[in-house]
């Protein structure tokens, strides 16, 4: 009887970094690519909610990879001058930038949308 059983510890040091979707070393998932900026449309938000009353301009709709998200929020937070964060897919940028953040994005060929309040 040959049977198939789990490996219950393995000594092979790439064993934990198979991946977790495929389970193999190195990856073959194909990868998620970046949609061109002349097919997105970026919808920039004001929120307040949840941050002590501080305001925070909010970008979200945009279909990019982690490494083009994080690049172009970082080139937007450098052009309104002020700090932010990538969280969940959405760029924050602390303060109200809504038209620097409309200009700059479609200045790079995205479509900018103003939203909420």
């Amino acid at each position: 009887m040959n049977r198939k059983r789990n490996i219950v510890y393995s000594t092979d040091p790439a064993y934990k970094k198979r991946c977790p979707r495929c389970g193999r070393y190195p990856c073959r998932c194909p990868q998620p690519k970046s949609l061109p900026p002349q097919q997105q449309t970026a919808r920039i938000y004001r929120d307040r909610k949840r941050r002590g009353g501080k305001t925070v301009t909010v970008i979200r709709d945009l279909q990019l990879t982690p490494e083009d998200l994080t690049a172009l929020g970082k080139q937007l937070k450098k052009k309104c001058g002020s700090g932010g964060a990538i969280k969940n897919g959405n760029i924050e940028i602390q303060g109200d930038h809504r038209e620097k953040v409309a200009a700059e994005l479609q200045k790079l060929g995205y479509k900018a949308k103003l939203a909420g309040g």
